[in-house]
């Protein structure tokens, strides 16, 4: 005889966490990826961005670039905080995802590898919900900061916790 398994609600990668128990100072590490052509190609098709910078390696190179450049919003969505465990760890208190902005430090080509990383900065609480802000990095290979920008999230406070 096999057991029953547990409802699909109580399937959970990691422990459920609320608002209350986030800290300021808390790490996300993301997956880190090395970026192919193949990565290229398909953020070029996605994105309909057909700037030769970004593609031709001739072009790139005369303007003094070993290759070409990833696009902006290709190295942004490697911050994505579904690749982690951030939003696994907060469930159903996410409301949603509110605001993004990113500086563009250092250029990223084919063959780099980028570590993304999301980190607590700051805890607003409201009435019935909290805000989430998170410095969101990424770092090459050469620990170089190519990537500094930041996450808000908005989450529902525990019922207790709300005034």
């Amino acid at each position: 005889m096999t057991a029953k398994p547990p409802p699909l609600r109580d399937h959970r990668l990691v422990p459920q966490r609320g608002f209350e128990d986030l800290r300021v100072g808390e790490v996300f590490n993301l997956p880190s990826r090395t970026i192919g052509d193949s990565n290229f190609a398909a953020f070029q098709a996605l994105s309909l961005d057909n700037h030769p910078i970004h593609y031709d390696a001739e072009y790139c190179q005369a303007l003094g670039h070993p290759g070409p450049l990833a696009h902006g919003l290709q190295v942004l969505a490697f911050t994505a905080a579904g690749a982690g465990l951030f939003p696994h760890l907060i469930g159903e208190a996410l409301i949603g995802f509110l605001e993004v902005s990113a500086k563009f430090l250092k250029p990223v080509y084919p063959g780099d590898t980028l570590y993304p990383a999301l980190e607590i900065i700051e805890l607003t609480p409201q009435r019935s919900t909290g805000i989430v802000v998170m410095r969101a990095s990424i770092h090459n290979q050469r620990s170089d900061l190519v990537l500094d920008g930041t996450h808000k999230y908005l989450l529902r406070l525990a019922p207790s916790l709300q005034t």
